[in-house]
């Protein structure tokens, strides 16, 4: 793939910004296999299909939820009644507790392990017969420039100073090989 602002050739694919430019590179072979036209999205028709697996979540939830209010309920129910109603009442309760505290987080479960999620509608596959353009067909690419133009008239009155000029401080050990020196020249006769 070529960069469409700078004409670089890409290394990969999936890069996501020139190597020379700096241009963003993220939707350009979408862009490019669409024949250069903004790839379109299916939309819903009003209507937003859910898939099995958010179904069976949600059923697994619901179940869940008719045991909390009808457990009590039925608890209530058996307590209020006498004899073989009171009897009939304390069977459901426990019928509907073991089928709504067990029944219900198993069908999440299973729903969320093993059913079908909904095919994800954000992202669209490039098409592998993409063939980069000839580089004839690039148009050459514009060159901007960093530095304001030239002044007409240069600054005038500095010269390049003179490195000779610069004088350093003198070392100690220079002034101390000039005194060895001098008293070496000076050596008393004897």
């Amino acid at each position: 793939m070529h960069c469409p602002q700078c004409g670089q050739q890409q290394v990969s694919e999936i890069t996501r910004f020139c190597s020379r430019c700096g241009f963003q590179l993220d939707g350009v072979v979408q862009l490019l296999a669409a024949g250069g036209m903004f790839p379109s999205y299916p939309q819903g028709e009003g209507t937003s299909e859910r898939s099995a697996k958010w179904k069976g979540v949600r059923q697994g939830m619901i179940l869940f939820l008719v045991g909390v209010l009808l457990v009590p309920i039925m608890g209530v129910f058996s307590a209020f009644t006498g004899g073989f109603l009171s009897e009939a009442f304390q069977m459901l309760a426990a019928l509907f507790a073991l089928l709504c505290f067990v029944g219900g987080p198993i069908r999440m479960l299973y729903a969320a392990l093993f059913e079908e999620a909904a095919p994800s509608r954000g992202m669209m596959r490039p098409s592998t017969n993409y063939a980069p353009p000839a580089a004839n067909s690039l148009p050459s690419p514009v060159r901007m420039n960093v530095l304001p133009p030239a002044s007409a008239n240069p600054a005038g009155g500095w010269r390049r100073p003179n490195t000779a000029e610069l004088v350093g401080r003198p070392s100690v050990t220079e002034n101390t090989t000039r005194l060895l020196d001098r008293n070496t020249d000076q050596e008393p006769d004897r």
